[in-house]
């Protein structure tokens, strides 16, 4: 044990040794990765969160709205005179004309997204028994679609995958499968209507102006103060209270972060000199405390193909993927509850 937990403290003080360097040197971002794979493979590390943003599902096709270039949004937003997709996608604005967020979210609707590498390692971590939760700001349910089961997922922001009726004396239940049919057989209904009173269906996404899920709230007081190891994937960190989550785990749990570009600044991620990191080294030690933040720069499919492959897991994680994908449709929906 004492062996095991050295060569622990040994792969986190090389971690820390290795922020001082370039984020996005090969030798940097590798000896990072190779860092957290370490952690795990001692089983030190048990309770491991990922949080998750729009970047984990662009890989599946699945447009991030915040990007300037997403086409379908420009056009809908001019033909409007919207001037942002953030007035789209709130509550106050889906009541006044819900069939400009219906044809915003057309592509939800009308595609079968496919999960990516990154959502089928989530589903080997769970596998492994390494997953405590996934909190993801994301709607598409493609986590669901990888394999995970509901009660490992936390969807901050709601999801397509179910949605109900606007009006309060019915509050019917219906699955997405049900709103792409009615929006495919008749293309002139622009709006989904209820079944039994002719109400606005409305998907159980949160829009802007609306409460998050109590499950949320519950679930997070429940599980951060047990993390040890936070992974953050595709997120800008900017939507709050998602973002503030980085801010409830343990001192003593690393928090690594595969995105594009460094984000979390206003959390306190990666806010320390150099001078502090021999600091962090003594913490290992038991004589301080400090936060150990890890940022490797890249796609999400790309982070987690790598610290797969450092884990010895990617052809596992390959063969998952081509296993699960060749299941028919039916078979991969998510198995949510009405």
């Amino acid at each position: 044990m004492m062996a095991n937990q050295e060569s622990v403290e040994d792969s986190l003080g090389k971690l820390y040794l290795s922020q001082e360097g370039d984020d996005n040197s090969k030798s940097t971002k590798e000896d990072n990765l190779e860092s957290i794979a370490q952690l795990i493979k001692s089983k030190e590390c048990k309770n491991i969160i990922v949080m998750t943003g729009a970047g984990l599902s662009t890989a599946a096709g699945i447009p991030d709205f915040r990007s300037p270039d997403i086409g379908l949004f420009t056009k809908v937003m001019q033909k409007y005179q919207v001037t942002s997709p953030e007035l789209v996608f709130s509550i106050d604005y889906f009541h006044e004309n819900p069939s400009v967020f219906y044809e915003m979210s057309r592509g939800m609707t009308e595609t079968d997204y496919k999960p990516t590498i990154a959502h089928y390692f989530l589903k080997l971590l769970a596998d492994k028994n390494l997953l405590l939760r996934h909190y993801t700001q994301n709607v598409d349910g493609l986590d669901l679609a990888a394999g995970l089961s509901e009660d490992k997922v936390v969807t901050a922001h709601g999801t397509m995958y179910t949605a109900h009726c606007t009006t309060s004396e019915c509050h019917t239940k219906y699955t997405l499968e049900w709103l792409k049919q009615q929006l495919l057989k008749t293309p002139d209904i622009t709006v989904p209507r209820c079944d039994k009173c002719q109400g606005v269906i409305k998907p159980d996404v949160v829009l802007y102006g609306e409460q998050l899920p109590n499950k949320f709230f519950t679930m997070r007081s429940a599980d951060f103060p047990n993390c040890d190891l936070l992974i953050i994937m595709g997120t800008s960190l900017k939507v709050e209270p998602f973002a503030s989550l980085v801010e409830h785990v343990p001192e003593h749990a690393p928090r690594l972060l595969i995105n594009l570009e460094k984000t979390g600044q206003d959390h306190g991620m990666f806010s320390r000199s150099p001078s502090q990191i021999g600091g962090m080294v003594k913490h290992l030690l038991g004589w301080n405390s400090n936060r150990k933040d890890i940022f490797w720069k890249g796609s999400c499919d790309d982070g987690c193909l790598k610290l797969a492959d450092l884990l010895g897991w990617k052809q596992e994680l390959l063969k998952l993927k081509e296993d699960q994908q060749k299941k028919p449709s039916q078979d991969t929906l998510p198995n949510v509850k009405l």
